[in-house]
């Protein structure tokens, strides 16, 4: 099972994330966080975005909106956002 095994805010709406099959890589989140809902709405604010951190290898802000880490990487794979981590993107 695909987990997040590294998190960190890298931008006001991004994610420098690291996988369990040693794949890593940015995701821009900032299409998502503009959606309306209450859950993703702390996420605008980049200090709370900033916040985030791994619960069971999600990404998890403290309000429990949480990402699936197995449809991060599917998408992430689809987008060609994934290299080999520690190699330059």
């Amino acid at each position: 099972m695909i987990k997040v095994i590294h998190i960190k805010a890298s931008g006001p709406a991004s994610l420098h994330l690291t996988f369990s099959d040693g794949q890593a890589g940015e995701l821009d989140l900032s299409a998502l966080i503009a959606r309306s809902g209450a859950m993703v709405e702390p996420l605008r604010d980049p200090a709370y975005f900033a916040r985030v951190f791994l619960e069971e290898g999600a990404p998890t802000w403290p309000n429990g909106f949480d990402l699936a880490p197995w449809a991060l990487h599917k998408d992430m794979t689809a987008q060609g956002l994934l290299k080999p981590a520690g190699r330059a993107a």
